[in-house]
């Protein structure tokens, strides 16, 4: 009986240690231009749990990929992490770094609102760390930062072929993300603040 009465213990403990844990992950969700790359460069950030490409902002439900465009939803990529690893405004700082938040017309070889960037923020406080983020990355650019603070969405995830695209189809993705121009115009526009946080 005694043994029958600490095997529920410990499994209700276990339970509960579970809960907590679940709570402790942090979720953000950016959209910054095709959602394969976000995914790939936040799949490189350590204390980054899980990513996954999908759409959001748009007036349909259950949109697709060859649906988002005309509903008016952007690609996004939401990312779950550990905060005890890695910050949301560290999250932040990496985002800004690894798009050209400039460009209202898209990104890179990208063209379309689908396309540009945005932070859709979950509460007031990555609300307000996403503003500072984006006045941060102005002052650093001297040049106006376009990228949109959203308000909550709802987060569709992609169509399955999407998510992990660059490792599923390495030699498509590699060739899609060289021929965009992608890597190059961040550098450019980045200098050594480039790519930071991402660990390659």
């Amino acid at each position: 009986m005694r043994k029958i009465l600490l095997s529920a213990v410990l499994f209700a403990a276990s339970l509960s240690a579970s809960s907590a844990l679940a709570e402790e992950t942090g979720v953000a969700i950016f959209a910054g231009g095709c959602f394969w790359c976000v995914e790939s460069d936040f799949d490189h950030v350590k204390g980054v749990q899980e990513t996954i490409s999908g759409y959001i902002g748009g007036t349909q439900d259950n949109p697709t990929y060859e649906s988002h465009v005309a509903s008016g939803d952007r690609e996004a990529v939401q990312i779950k992490y550990d905060p005890a690893v890695v910050s949301y405004a560290a999250l932040l700082k990496t985002f800004f770094r690894t798009v050209n938040p400039t460009d209202d017309g898209g990104q890179f070889c990208d063209r379309g609102h689908s396309y540009t960037t945005a932070v859709y923020t979950l509460n007031d406080e990555q609300a307000a760390l996403a503003e500072a983020a984006k006045a941060e990355a102005e002052q650093m650019l001297g040049k106006k930062v376009v990228t949109e603070i959203a308000p909550p969405a709802t987060f569709w995830p992609a169509e399955e072929y999407h998510q992990d695209f660059y490792t599923k189809s390495s030699v498509r993705y590699n060739y899609y993300r060289r021929a965009c121009g992608r890597d190059e115009q961040v550098k450019s526009l980045w200098g050594d603040e480039a790519m930071l946080g991402l660990d390659k």
